[in-house]
């Protein structure tokens, strides 16, 4: 009997608990459920409806801490699936047992969102309202983070230039300062958007729109391996069909060349003055080029906006990683050992902690830069980016002959037994990288080819450290009317390899983009130019016996589209012409390498 009605006050116990729950939700007005309370001691309410600005719901899940009361409130925005971003970022599963109440969302378009999906244009609008409307919410105290890497901490600066009242912190990673190095760069478009739609974007859009096609991340993979080859090739870019129904978005960047002002809803760098929260920036030298070379323009951007404070309440942090990998130590083939990882779930709770909670943690006070140095493999803080204690230091590229496919890096101009060096552009056979995923990696096999230059130094006497922004001024003549010019940055050992130290994309220039005109500014046969390149760079000690290396090319597909050097577009057309390009090196034409070279601490 006694069990009976011991049996009898746990059902009524549980059908109160239940109740509860019931209205409490039904209070808030949340079409949700609540899921793993006593497992997990976090509430969980799926599905909750936030409604943007023109009638469009997007919906989010909501994890709130176990205890009752008002919390600082952490978005993140997804283009890739809200069930999907708990089981790839730990960070979730830390924040409500921290105090923080944790709102994910789908983008609009997106899975369980309403809307049609535009990559990035809507996410401005959409970042501010769901910010804004999680601050008003009666389980937010109104202390507003963001948090996210990539598609994810773009969507954080495109809702920050909104300047939405309640946002006090974010933490984007591995994210952009400007379309013109984002969507394109150095006035090539990135062949990697290919790739990106037809994985993570057109399954989803497919099962939305009832199309036919991979349907699911598994599908699109298998079928990427069959197809890539094509898309990668085909000719006009615009004229690819695999895309058209799924994804028009592709074609309407592919409308607009990079100095477009159509791009100007992306642009970032004049628009610091909007943003108040506190900014951790976060990148890798081998990240896609637009990392590195957002985390630092960001930074440098909010500085010279926030003259006079107190606390700039910026700050950037660089490792040796690759895209989305700061928890490992390897990087392609190089390993940077045991020290190079970081806990990135850390760096997002301690930021939000200090800026969200007032916490005394000390993180207003440290170094606004922290970079790792390659090479020596070593963490260090620095008070600015660049470094003001870098020494520029040039190095001109010379030859022995006009035959060598393989020069010298000169400490002094003029010194050149050869006044040029020349090489092949052939468009239908590009210089390929022969590697499909970023870091560092071999190249020495690319040397002696008829379609690349080399330009090495002596060894090195005692280990050498470039730190920072990298300027090279290579002066040309050609026999056709545009080319890309390709210089990347290598480290080679005594052994003979050659490792890259950047990602594609912030070594090349088109020829006919050298101005960021609209209009293509095309070459005229045998003339000579000068032509710079100054978005490089990178933190790397050239070890004692190592060699600098410049490697030159007019491509390295498929990272990029290929110039078909006819004058005409990729975009629209697909005749292509063989190109021969001149690298001159004589007194009055020194092309270089400027490095800044950094001595002590």
């Amino acid at each position: 009997m006694i069990s009976g009605i011991l049996r009898r006050l746990a059902a009524l116990t549980l059908l109160v608990a239940v109740a509860v729950v019931y209205i409490r939700e039904t209070k808030h007005s949340f079409q949700s459920r609540v899921n793993n309370y006593a497992l997990t001691g976090r509430v969980m309410m799926k599905n909750v409806e936030v409604p943007m600005r023109d009638g469009v719901v997007l919906r989010a899940d909501v994890w709130l801490p176990s205890a009752n009361g008002r919390f600082p409130t952490v978005v993140y925005r997804t283009p890739y699936g809200k069930e999907n971003a708990p089981k790839a970022w730990s960070t979730f599963e830390k924040l409500p047992p921290r105090g923080y109440a944790v709102v994910i969302q789908d983008v609009r378009g997106r899975y369980a969102s309403d809307g049609e999906f535009a990559p990035y244009q809507n996410e401005g609008k959409d970042g501010y309202d769901t910010i804004e409307w999680a601050a008003r919410q009666p389980w937010s105290d109104g202390n507003m983070g963001t948090f996210g890497l990539s598609y994810p901490g773009a969507v954080q600066w495109l809702a920050a230039v909104e300047n939405p009242p309640h946002l006090k912190a974010m933490v984007p990673a591995m994210t952009f300062s400007t379309p013109i190095n984002f969507f394109y760069s150095g006035g090539l478009f990135d062949g990697s958007w290919l790739q990106w739609i037809w994985m993570n974007i057109a399954p989803d859009l497919r099962v939305r729109k009832r199309l036919d096609g991979p349907k699911t991340y598994k599908e699109a993979q298998e079928s990427w391996k069959r197809e890539h080859a094509r898309m990668e090739s085909y000719l006009p870019l615009r004229g690819l069909p695999d895309l058209q129904q799924a994804a028009p978005f592709y074609y309407q960047w592919l409308e607009h060349p990079p100095a477009d002002p159509w791009w100007n809803w992306a642009e970032l760098r004049n628009k610091y003055d909007r943003v108040r929260c506190a900014v951790l920036n976060l990148s890798g030298w081998y990240d896609e080029a637009y990392g590195p070379d957002g985390a630092t323009t960001n930074f440098n951007g909010l500085l010279a906006s926030r003259r006079g404070w107190l606390d700039p309440a910026t700050r950037t942090i660089i490792g040796p990683w690759t895209h989305g990998a700061q928890d490992t130590q390897k990087s392609g083939e190089r390993d940077f050992g045991p020290t190079a990882p970081v806990d990135y779930d850390e760096l997002i709770l301690r930021w939000m902690d200090h800026y969200l909670r007032g916490t005394d943690n000390g993180v207003d006070k440290e170094a606004p830069v922290r970079l790792f140095v390659m090479g020596a493999n070593t963490w260090r803080d620095e008070r600015q980016w660049p470094l003001q204690r870098a020494k520029a230091t040039t190095l001109y590229l010379a030859a022995d002959s006009a035959a060598d496919r393989a020069g010298k890096l000169s400490k002094l101009s003029g010194t050149s037994e050869a006044s040029l060096s020349s090489l092949l552009s052939d468009p239908a056979h590009p210089v390929s990288d022969p590697y499909n995923a970023y870091g560092a990696h071999d190249y020495r096999a690319l040397v002696g080819r008829e379609d690349v230059l080399v330009f090495d130094s002596e060894p090195l006497e005692k280990d050498t450290e470039v730190t920072g922004p990298i300027k090279v001024e290579i002066y040309v003549s050609v026999d056709v009317k545009d080319f890309d010019l390709w210089v990347r940055l290598m480290d080679v050992a005594p052994d003979g390899v050659a490792f890259n130290l950047m990602s594609p994309g912030l070594d090349v220039l088109r020829a006919s983009y050298r101005d960021e005109t609209i209009q293509p500014e095309l070459l005229t046969s045998g003339q000579i130019y000068k032509l710079t390149l100054n978005r490089l760079l990178t933190s790397n000690t050239f070890l004692k016996s190592h060699r600098i290396r410049v490697q030159i090319s007019g491509a390295f597909y498929p990272h990029f589209s290929r110039n078909l050097q006819t004058g005409q577009s990729e975009i629209i057309s697909r005749d292509s012409q063989v190109g021969h390009i001149v690298i001159h090196h004589d007194r009055e034409h020194s092309s270089k390498i400027v490095l800044p070279f950094v001595s002590g601490n």
